[in-house]
């Protein structure tokens, strides 16, 4: 059974506790990011690594029944992330990993009374394999060069391991001290200099065993679905615009369930930007327009990449 308000004020600590279960969600803002042309194709051989800056701020929506108001956070990301395209079986598929650094303020006034607090630190690492299952062949860069553009449908298993900072001690952390996984699905339609995409997936949770101390947390699965259009002007040039739909995620802390499952919706747009042959720019803004809890957020990142070929 949930604690009463009544209980919450006869415990200070356990309104520290309900904040901390709450705070907590604006740190795995991951889990809602916005990601075109996660399916193009690319020759059997290329390599990408990127360096990506991402700020993001708004209110945490929280239960009204519970003593903390006005919660915000200002957070911000900078991460490395390595991309190399190889062949499976005659498919193309890729590997990739990200490793960022957060350093992040949350506030937020506890029966009335401010109430703040600072992290910086290594976040967790991120691992992704895709395969282009269907449109998707094994290609060389002569071969890729002489293709003609069709439907791709992929999959891939997206894997957050539990690597970044954490202090059992801690109310709020930058690690989520468990594992994540996201399968997915996804079909990309070029139509001409225009595309369509349409991606749908779900994150799965392992319970971190270490919350508060000792204590038990755990986490229902968050089913994503993800729909892109954009228009190509030229190879490398493109803009898209992005709607993310979020279901489920609802906590608990050892059994006792939380309600702060998710209904949310983002839109955004993602502008790509070629620089020379082998360097580009990506920049991609997103914003809430329908969130029942965790972070109403908006977003802004830059990301600079350098492509290059194995011989």
């Amino acid at each position: 059974m949930r604690p009463s308000f009544a209980q919450i004020r006869a415990d200070p600590s356990r309104a520290r506790f309900v904040g901390a279960c709450l705070l907590l969600s604006v740190m795995r803002v991951s889990a809602q990011e916005l990601e075109p042309r996660a399916y193009s194709p690319a020759p059997v051989g290329t390599n990408f690594i990127g360096f990506t800056y991402t700020r993001l701020g708004g209110q945490v929506l929280v239960d009204p029944s519970i003593p903390i108001t006005d919660v915000r956070a200002q957070l911000t990301s900078a991460s490395i992330g390595y991309v190399h395209v190889f062949n499976l079986f005659g498919r193309a598929a890729s590997f990739g990993l990200l490793a960022p650094f957060v350093s992040g303020d949350i506030s937020g006034n506890v029966f009335d009374a401010p109430n703040q607090v600072h992290r910086a630190g290594l976040g967790d690492l991120r691992f992704r394999l895709s395969v282009d299952l269907l449109g998707g062949p094994a290609l060389t860069r002569e071969e890729f060069a002489r293709r003609t553009p069709d439907t791709i449908v992929g999959t891939s298993l997206t894997v957050v391991a539990p690597t970044g900072q954490y202090d059992p001690a801690h109310l709020v952390n930058i690690g989520s001290n468990r594992w994540a996984f996201k399968p997915e699905f996804g079909v990309s339609q070029p139509l001409g200099n225009w595309f369509a995409e349409v991606m749908g997936g779900v994150w799965l949770f392992t319970d971190n065993t270490s919350f508060l101390g000792s204590k038990r947390r755990g986490q229902a699965p968050l089913a994503v679905l993800q729909l892109h259009g954009g228009y190509t002007f030229r190879p490398g040039l493109w803009v898209a615009a992005d709607v993310g739909f979020y279901s489920g995620g609802a906590t608990s802390v050892n059994g006792v369930r939380n309600d702060d499952g998710r209904s949310n919706a983002r839109y955004g747009l993602t502008l790509s930007l070629p620089i020379t042959r082998d360097w580009s720019a990506r920049l991609a803004v997103s914003n809430g327009f329908m969130v029942r809890a965790g972070g109403d957020y908006k977003s802004i990142s830059l990301t600079l990449q350098y492509r290059w070929f194995n011989r």
